[in-house]
């Protein structure tokens, strides 16, 4: 049997799906993905497993590892590009090279890490790459 997309129960709303690039932006903004009325997490990562306001499965969206990957791979791109360019212009010691650039990296990977998992969640949603209920093991 062929797997259904989520849809939006036909109540006293008449929602519809939003595009892929808005339901990315709304993950990324914490909002539901599907609606933008509530919020999508339930503490700094813990994602609700249900819009409060269109009922939206959003905790069967199961991100795992690629908000953390995604979030090492742009602030790796971004970072070191600028430490090799700092420590081409000036010549500062490594221990001043660490005191700059780790907390620099700490703060940009924990900063942009729950609008990444936002985002992933948006994306799922979006594309029905939801668990199923027969994935329990």
């Amino acid at each position: 049997m062929a797997p259904s997309q989520w849809q939006p129960p036909r109540s006293a709303t008449t929602l519809q799906q939003p595009t892929l690039m808005t339901a990315i932006g709304r993950g990324l903004l914490g909002q539901c993905p599907n609606c933008g009325k509530s919020h999508i997490f339930n503490g700094f990562l813990r994602v609700v497993g249900e819009c409060r306001a269109c009922g939206a499965p959003l905790g069967l969206a199961r991100a795992d590892d690629a908000p953390p990957y995604f979030t090492i791979l742009v602030t790796g791109h971004v970072i070191v590009p600028i430490m090799f360019m700092v420590d081409r212009s000036y010549e500062l010691s490594t221990f001043a090279m660490s005191a700059i650039f780790l907390p620099m990296t700490l703060i940009m990977a924990l900063g942009l890490l729950r609008p990444i998992k936002g985002g992933t969640v948006g994306l799922m949603l979006s594309l029905n790459m939801l668990k199923t209920d027969t994935d329990d093991r």
